[in-house]
């Protein structure tokens, strides 16, 4: 079964590694750690009471004692190949609790993903990373797809050399994921770039997100013909604070080609 998500961007998510490793500010309050943290709570409780914990149990051997990331990945090979089985065409965030190009994950196991996903022409892919060096590095050894997208966070202007590098991939649609925004970008770089989503941070202790951070890259995108996805101002109460920006809905979505992506998110 595919796991179904609340994320606005995407519709389905699609987890062969958990595990990672915070590397910038944009991580210091990871909605996976914190999901993992849960997963792993539950695993211990259905081990206490003798029953099966399920892919739960996979999170237990990526945290630590006080419920943070350890460094290390599970590769969870029964997870490999769930879209195989996706009969109807989705739109599928990989790997939203871990990162596909995490050094920790060998390039052969990477490879492996790939191949499941060339072998899904039915579905689009969207791939995160925060390391997007690590994908430009064997980019050419892995099959894009124009079905697989691959995106990369940028939450503020001292991690923005992440879309050269981004750009240095083969990935047919490149798009980046700004949330959680966390400071003005006035030069965000989008030669290249065919999609960008803006989010204010969400749960415990956000950090605040300005409007005008936000109007500045929305701006920015419309001047250069760039999909504009606006996902949410965040905060502690993320549905009361909604996802409107000046009186609308920002919910543009890559033109790549491929005609079933808006059919898929008007279903």
């Amino acid at each position: 079964m595919a796991q179904m998500s609340s994320i606005e961007w995407t519709q389905g998510t699609w987890n062969p590694v958990v595990g990672c490793r915070m590397v910038s500010s944009g991580c210091a309050h990871c909605y996976a750690e914190r999901m993992a943290k849960r997963l792993a709570a539950m695993a211990r409780a259905a081990e206490e009471r003798g029953t099966n914990a399920g892919r739960c149990a996979n999170y237990l051997t990526v945290l630590n004692e006080r419920g943070k990331w350890n460094g290390r990945v599970f590769l969870d090979y029964a997870a490999l190949r769930d879209p195989l089985g996706w009969r109807r065409p989705r739109t599928i965030f990989v790997n939203s609790m871990s990162d596909l190009f995490y050094e920790e994950v060998p390039s052969e196991f990477v490879e492996q993903v790939f191949d499941v996903m060339n072998a899904c022409p039915q579905h689009n892919f969207q791939v995160l990373t925060k390391r997007p060096e690590v994908a430009a590095a064997y980019s050419h050894k892995l099959a894009w797809g124009p079905n697989i997208w691959l995106g990369t966070s940028v939450e503020n202007a001292a991690v923005t050399h992440r879309v050269g590098e981004l750009c240095r991939t083969g990935a047919r649609i490149k798009f980046l994921s700004v949330e959680p925004l966390l400071g003005p970008i006035p030069r965000l770089p989008l030669r290249g770039v065919d999609w960008v989503i803006v989010g204010g941070e969400s749960g415990p202790g956000a950090r605040p997100m300005q409007p005008e951070w936000v109007r500045q890259i929305r701006d920015r995108c419309l001047t250069r013909g760039v999909a504009f996805f606006f996902k949410q101002w965040g905060g502690v109460n993320k549905k009361a604070a909604g996802r409107m920006l000046d009186g609308r809905l920002w919910d543009e979505l890559p033109s790549g080609g491929d005609q079933h992506v808006r059919a898929c998110y008007a279903d």
